[in-house]
């Protein structure tokens, strides 16, 4: 019988989800992760046994019996790390993450949100409306929402749990959705699958897994051609058009109004409460997968206009008269593209620069001319080097061939992350942007401190 769960990478942000839930199950649960942050201290202030050192030695004697101990791992953790060899060679249940997730998926009703962008802002968005609704829900999520403060919402009376799912190292193959969106599958993750049919042919795998009698919501006009299994409604939605989409779009006065059309009819004045415009089309994928559950209209509209957004999407830190600062997580380059054309819209006739650190540099390798286009309609580039994350660098691949391709004329610098403060204080700018996945987050508390004395 399982009394402790072991989480090998247990600060990141959707392992974090996982290690909460089981805290509030009364289970013993503790774990390694690399680095202090925030995130794990809370994390043991919350009861969790988590330390920084790759050490057997450390791990308490509570997760060393094998028959009680269920071991969780993230794939961003290397195969050689010591913890994880130690409870694989003595015959420990070791799980990846995913395993765990397809566990909760066919213990209640999977609401999935799946896709190369956008799944963080859209699962946390349907989290909100189901929660603040009638109907409830459990949810895990890949960010912190600004309304709970957390990853992570528990039910006690709800069948729902609502998932973001990861396609990287095909991690969503082991759910089993009772109901699924999929926002997009602009290639990803090559160093994972090689080629572009190969992705493709991954989120084509995860469309047969939906169960019957389920629904999958499919963005129009995506490349891949879904497979779903008989008795799986499907739907197609869009900004413009399809079976859920938004006509009468207000933008105006720093709001965004619009009409949310449906199979089940009309639903007047939604007002994002994260007025940028990539929410309109995020916000109509939460709600056609709300409606589906049962959330009613009133319900609808209350949920998406107190909706507060989630940390590091689109997450404005100073927004004055004279200086606007926003962090996205945005390090894909139709991310990235989206982010800044909903800023440009906001932000007509205003100078905007953006600090972007590439995160991975097989990505970069892969990407670096989208990266480049992507970022060169703003005004002001600052290019840091590549976070590594999980990889060892590549000969060739810096940020240097983003910056040779941005577009003849733009303003840029090469910089270290450590620059990015001399950037706040003096880089000409009226809207400034940091943008990717890496460590530059943790310079934005100081950016913003600078930013708020200009």
């Amino acid at each position: 019988m399982i009394k402790s769960i072991y989480f090998v990478g247990a600060g990141g942000i959707g392992m974090s989800a996982l290690v909460r839930y089981f805290l509030s199950k009364g289970y013993n649960v503790g774990g390694y992760d690399k680095t202090p942050s925030d995130l794990t201290e809370k994390l043991i202030e919350e009861g969790a046994m988590i330390h920084y050192t790759e050490d057997v030695e450390a791990i308490p004697e509570c997760f060393k019996e094998k028959e009680s101990t269920l071991v969780v791992y993230t794939p961003a953790i290397p195969e050689e790390h010591k913890e994880l060899v130690y409870f694989r060679n003595n015959g420990f249940d070791v799980q990846k993450r995913a395993q765990v997730l397809g566990f909760l998926t066919k213990e209640h009703k999977g609401l999935c949100v799946a896709g190369t962008h956008g799944k963080t802002t859209t699962s946390s968005m349907a989290a909100h409306i189901l929660h603040q609704s009638h109907v409830d829900c459990n949810a895990f999520l890949g960010g912190i929402t600004k309304n709970y403060g957390t990853n992570y919402i528990l039910s006690d009376s709800s069948d729902f749990v609502v998932i973001e799912a990861d396609e990287f190292d095909r991690s969503f193959h082991w759910l089993r959705p009772y109901a699924s969106v999929i926002t997009a599958t602009d290639p990803d993750h090559l160093d994972i699958y090689g080629t572009k049919e190969a992705y493709l042919e991954s989120f084509r795998k995860y469309t047969t897994l939906i169960q019957p009698e389920g629904a999958l919501i499919i963005h129009k006009g995506l490349e891949m051609k879904a497979a779903p299994q008989k008795g799986v409604a499907v739907y197609e939605y869009s900004r413009d058009e399809g079976d859920f989409h938004a006509e009468n779009i207000r933008i105006g006065g720093g709001e965004i109004f619009f009409d949310f059309v449906s199979p089940k009819g009309i639903v007047k004045d939604i007002q994002l409460g994260v007025p940028v415009s990539i929410n309109i089309e995020n916000s109509i994928a939460a709600m056609a997968l709300a409606q589906l559950a049962g959330v009613t209209d009133d319900e609808l509209r209350e949920g998406i206009r107190t909706f507060s957004g989630v940390d590091r999407r689109f997450d404005f830190k100073v927004k004055n008269e004279k200086v606007v600062f926003l962090s996205d997580y945005a390090h894909h380059p139709k991310e990235i593209l989206q982010s800044i054309k909903s800023i440009r819209e906001l932000y007509k006739d205003k100078t905007i620069a953006a600090v972007f650190q590439p995160h991975l540099y097989t990505r970069t390798r892969d990407f670096y001319k989208e990266f480049a286009d992507s970022l060169s309609i703003l005004d002001v580039v600052y290019l840091c080097d590549i976070y590594p994350a999980r990889e060892k660098p590549i000969p060739g691949v810096t940020s240097q061939i983003i910056y040779d391709n941005l577009r003849p004329g733009i303003e840029k610098h090469l910089i270290h992350k450590e620059d990015v403060l001399d950037v706040a204080r003096n880089g000409k700018f009226d809207v400034l942007i940091s943008l990717g996945a890496g460590d530059l987050e943790n310079y934005v508390p100081q950016i913003t401190e600078i930013l708020k004395q200009r």
